[in-house]
């Protein structure tokens, strides 16, 4: 192929790396927002413009992929634990690697009309107003999948909105069949989050309740208090909840545990 048209160029790339972005987002269960993920799928999509460099030697397209990655994840997901950025890193350009190797088995083995892969971008000969709409339809078909499975598939992250004095903090919650904490007068369920969540968030210590856990790897004391909201999975939950803050206790994309319990009787009560 010897024209490459770089609207077609970009766009393809964009289409790309945003689907490899949202499965990233999902692998590590990070609770960034679409436009986030939007941003790094245009960077991706600038950055295909590699394609028109002269061929790169082998090894060195690995690297410039890998730095390319790096940008990527950063400008994405934001500031991290270098630990955890590594891990993010790796992910996305393990995912990016099995993808252009999948799609270099096609062109090899099928040479479709209209495809080429220059230093290791991929490039379809389509139209973006085609590339548009067959993106809609991928949306709406995973959107009916979702629905036509949403009886059947249980998600173990969760959504958990909380309202304190005005302010608003989203953030995703993994569900822990193993957690028993409970506030110990009034036996409430407790959600678990660490306090970077909450940004500069002081409880009023008059009415914090001194939570004691074993069930994270240790044991300790929680500053737990009850939000005048809670919304769990769009659906509100009733003051029978307390959340427990805590520092340094989960790992990686972890920022936050739910009982199955409070999942269970959400789910009962809205039967």
């Amino acid at each position: 192929m010897n024209n490459i048209y770089i609207d077609v160029l970009i766009t393809v790339n964009i289409f790309i790396d945003y689907f490899l972005l949202m499965l990233t987002k999902k692998i590590i269960g990070s609770n960034i927002k679409y436009f986030k993920v939007i941003i790094g799928s245009i960077v991706g999509g600038l950055f295909s413009l590699t394609a028109l460099l002269p061929v790169l030697p082998f090894g060195l397209n690995i690297l410039t992929d890998l730095a390319v990655a790096m940008l990527i994840i950063f400008i994405t997901f934001g500031k991290c634990k270098i630990k955890t950025y590594i891990k993010r890193v790796l992910i996305f350009f393990a995912l990016s690697f099995s993808f252009g190797g999948l799609m270099i088995f096609i062109y090899l083995a099928f040479k479709p009309k209209g495809m080429g892969i220059y230093n290791d971008v991929i490039y379809f000969d389509i139209s973006p107003v085609l590339l548009i709409i067959l993106t809609l339809v991928c949306y709406y078909i995973l959107l009916l999948i979702k629905k036509l499975t949403k009886s059947v598939y249980k998600s173990d992250i969760h959504n958990i909105e909380i309202k304190i004095n005005d302010k608003c903090y989203i953030f995703n919650a993994k569900l822990d069949t193993g957690c028993n904490v409970k506030e110990p007068f009034s036996g409430k369920s407790v959600i678990v989050a660490e306090k970077e969540v909450f940004n500069d968030f002081v409880p009023d210590k008059t009415k914090v309740r001194l939570i004691p856990f074993t069930s994270l790897g240790g044991s300790g004391i929680l500053q737990g208090f009850c939000a005048d909201n809670i919304i769990i999975d769009g659906k509100e939950a009733d003051n029978s909840v307390y959340i427990g803050i805590c520092e340094n206790i989960f790992k990686d994309d972890i920022k936050a545990i739910i009982p199955s319990e409070l999942i269970n009787n959400l789910q009962e009560k809205l039967q």
